[in-house]
């Protein structure tokens, strides 16, 4: 598939774009121009679609485990099947890493906790909030895509080219 070139060198281009569609997936929306938004929308609907086919393959396993007074506890684990692993890792490789934001008035023992679990704040958010919507989404209205749209904004000042912003719908 062609890809426009955006006026950068190959290595810059891909950065720039991981970096759009990150920020995307994780704010909800982004401002930029028009070209790298057509761009933009290209690879977050893959993303997003590759979650959609993937998001319900787990297993529910129990495990043995000992826990901090050194009792044996059976515990339930979700084990990703092969497919959702190998998704999940496609994503890793593309998407940067985001941390976690603490929650207004929430402590730092409280904000641990939360976050104990949790690797890849990105990737799950993708995986457990944004596939599902988008699925349902998708049986509602029996349509696959379209799940990001473009606003055009207008000139932008100084170089006149034209802005857009990029939403989840």
């Amino acid at each position: 598939m062609a890809m426009r070139k955006l006026g950068r060198p190959s290595d810059q281009r891909k950065a720039m774009l991981r970096g759009l569609v990150s920020e995307l997936l994780w704010r909800g929306s982004i401002e930029t121009t028009e070209s790298r938004a057509k761009e933009v929308r290209k690879v977050a609907e893959r993303i997003i679609t590759l979650a959609m086919k993937e998001y319900q393959n787990s297993v529910d396993v129990e495990k043995t485990v000992t826990d901090e007074n050194g009792k044996t506890v059976k515990v339930t684990v979700k084990n990703d099947m092969p497919s959702k692993l190998a998704a999940r890792r496609r994503m890793m490789a593309y998407l940067y890493d985001y941390k976690e934001e603490r929650k207004k008035d929430e402590s730092r023992t409280d904000y641990r906790a939360r976050t104990k679990d949790i690797k890849h704040p990105l990737v799950e958010k993708v995986f457990d909030e944004l596939a599902p919507k988008y699925d349902k989404r998708r049986q509602d209205l029996g349509q696959g895509g379209g799940y990001t749209r473009i606003i055009k904004k207008g000139p932008r000042k100084g170089d006149a080219a034209e802005t857009v912003i990029v939403e989840l719908v």
